[in-house]
C-alpha cells in the first residue's frame, strides 16, 4: 500500500464508487453499507512505456481524483485492472474480434491482472492506493474452445476476455492471489483497510 498523504480520520462520511463498472458494483454491495456510484471522467489512454502495474494504478488514482473533486466530503474509490502478458498491457477487447486475438495469445501462458484500488477525500486530504496483482495461468485452449467460451458470456467488458466468477474459471489452469475479489475487479480487502483508514465504519 501507497500512503500519499497521511491518512486524516474522520467519521461517518459518505461513500462514493468512482466506477460504472456493474462487477465493482456488485463487490462492493457485499460490505453491506450505504454508497453512490459516479462516472470518473478519465482518458484511459496508456502512455508511451507505462507497465501495466503503472498504469493500473494512475488511472485507479485518476478516477478517485476526478470523481472526489465533485463529492469533495465523501470517501471516493476508484479502481482500475490491466492484464499483463509479459509486460504488455492488455485491455477490455470491446469486441468479439479482439477477444480471440486475446484468448489465443493468453493461451497457455501465465497473465498477471494488475488491479489496483485508490481512496481519495478531497476535504481532508486522504490519498491512498494499493495494487493487488493476481497470477493466473490460461489453459491452453483450442480455438473452438475459445469460439465457445466468447459466445456463452460475451465478456468483452472484461479486461483480459476472460470473467473468472463465470465460465471463464474453464479457461484457468491456476490462479494465485492473496486478495480473492481482486480478479474480478476490485480488491476487498484493500479497500476495506484504507476506507476504514479514511474514517467510514465497516462493522
Amino acid at each position: 500500500m501507497t500512503d500519499l498523504v497521511p491518512p486524516s480520520h474522520s467519521s461517518d462520511r459518505p461513500l462514493v464508487l468512482g466506477s460504472t463498472s456493474r462487477y465493482r458494483r456488485e463487490l462492493l454491495e457485499r460490505l453491506r453499507i450505504p454508497f453512490e456510484v459516479a462516472a470518473p471522467d478519465v482518458d484511459e489512454t496508456p502512455r508511451t512505456g507505462e507497465a501495466p502495474r503503472e498504469l493500473a494504478l494512475r488511472l485507479a488514482l485518476a478516477k478517485a481524483q476526478a470523481v472526489a473533486r465533485q463529492h469533495p466530503k465523501a470517501v471516493v474509490i476508484g479502481s482500475d485492472q490491466v492484464a499483463d502478458l509479459n509486460g504488455e498491457p492488455l485491455g477490455k477487447p470491446g469486441t468479439h474480434e479482439r477477444a480471440v486475438a486475446q484468448l489465443r495469445r493468453m493461451r497457455g501462458q501465465t497473465v498477471v491482472f494488475q488491479t489496483a484500488v485508490a481512496v481519495v477525500c478531497a476535504e481532508t486530504g486522504f490519498e491512498q492506493m494499493a495494487l493487488a496483482p493476481v497470477s493466473v495461468r490460461f489453459h491452453d485452449l483450442s480455438d473452438a474452445e475459445i469460439e465457445a467460451y466468447l459466445r456463452a458470456e460475451q465478456p468483452y467488458d472484461c479486461a483480459g476476455s476472460a470473467k473468472s466468477e463465470g465460465l471463464g474459471i474453464a479457461l484457468l489452469d491456476a490462479i494465485d492471489n492473496d486478495d480473492p475479489t481482486a480478479l474480478v475487479g476490485l480488491p476487498l480487502i484493500r479497500t476495506c483497510r484504507m476506507i476504514r483508514a479514511a474514517g467510514v465504519k465497516l462493522l
